[in-house]
């Protein structure tokens, strides 16, 4: 769609989902979107009002289970999956094989370009294995001309927006060492979606922080994936999720050694030309740490480079909104671009502070 036409129609599977409805809080006050459709199969026949309240004052569909649509005759352009890994393969399927309709996928099911490695750390047989080659990594600031054309987009995970964004520009460039890379991360519980769960109650969480994961989390393969693309080889990385008792946000500390004659000022130099002109990546200031409060409830990511104490390692710590940039954000970003928007348009809301 060229600027100044009419509105996008779009429909959102998996919408009563916490990265459903931050879709769904993003496209409502989107200038060029109509929101045709919304699907919950869980919650099939209630408003969302009724199982959001901040959505009282707005006029939107019913929810509707998948169980019960036409998809070739369903009326939209693009359809947003929000569902959990496993669950839209079929949908999906159909819905790309009838043509027509674009499909941005925001979970794991399309992310990972081998069949096998997806079953190994997913547990789960792909049912839609010739999709894999058809989709583009929905990475927005570094694959903008395949996003464009693509029908369907596979938006990156949460913890890997955040690590990639940083670590791709300097592993293509050649600046840093392939060899021990060390990413800790921290996220807040809304990462781990709606679903009940015991672990995740206020009594379980509050007052405590701790790893998970370690060494098995499913998001390894992805970050994995993505950076030895960068680096034209195999990049292996030690990864290590983290809890923290807050509702949103991730922060990244990254561990990098430099390559031979490469300076902190080159890697710095690097990050700034590489983001100086987009929208929502920022390169801080010197000495200026990323804090997930800078980031709560935009599209932003803040990341900034520090000097180790030893000459050829360097920190980096970004910090990005998990449900915003690392979901429902860079769908939108990726939307834009599928239809010939401008990128930024609907996701020019500012961080929330307190």
């Amino acid at each position: 769609m060229a600027k100044g036409t009419s509105k996008v129609r779009v429909a959102i599977i998996g919408a009563s989902g916490y990265v459903g409805s931050e879709l769904v809080r993003v496209l409502v006050q989107h200038p060029n979107v109509e929101i045709a459709a919304l699907f919950a199969d869980r919650n099939a026949g209630f408003s969302m009002s009724e199982i959001y309240p901040h959505f009282e004052s707005v006029s939107l569909p019913k929810l509707l289970s998948t169980n019960d649509v036409n998809w070739a005759s369903l009326d939209v352009e693009v359809i947003f999956c929000a569902m959990p890994h496993g669950y839209g393969q079929k949908i999906i399927k159909e819905l790309v094989d009838n043509g027509g309709v674009k499909v941005i996928d925001l979970s794991a099911d399309f992310r990972i370009k081998d069949e096998s490695v997806y079953q190994d750390w997913y547990k789960f047989k792909h049912g839609s294995p010739d999709l894999l080659k058809k989709s583009v990594y929905g990475l927005t600031e570094f694959l903008r001309d395949e996003i464009k054309y693509s029908s369907l987009i596979a938006c990156p995970g949460c913890y890997p927006t955040s690590v990639l964004l940083p670590l791709y520009p300097l592993l293509k460039s050649s600046l840093i060492k392939i060899q021990d890379i060390i990413i800790d991360s921290k996220s807040g519980v809304s990462g781990a979606g709606r679903a009940e769960n015991q672990k995740n109650l206020y009594s379980e969480i509050s007052d405590s922080f701790h790893p998970y994961a370690i060494s098995e989390h499913r998001h390894i393969p992805e970050i994995e994936q993505q950076l030895s693309i960068a680096a034209g080889q195999l990049v292996n990385i030690t990864f290590t999720p983290h809890l923290l008792p807050m509702s949103r946000g991730i922060l990244s500390t990254i561990y990098v050694r430099l390559n031979d004659g490469i300076t902190y000022s080159d890697v710095r130099n690097n990050l700034n030309d590489t983001f100086m002109n987009e929208p929502f990546v920022k390169l801080l200031d010197d000495k200026i740490i990323p804090q997930t409060k800078m980031v709560k409830g935009s599209n932003h990511c803040m990341l900034n480079v520090f000097e180790d104490r030893y000459p050829d390692k360097l920190i980096i710590v970004s910090a990005i909104d998990n449900l915003l940039k690392g979901a429902a954000g860079q769908a939108v970003q990726n939307f834009n671009l599928l239809s010939g928007l401008d990128e930024a348009s609907g996701l020019g809301a500012l961080p929330l502070f307190p």
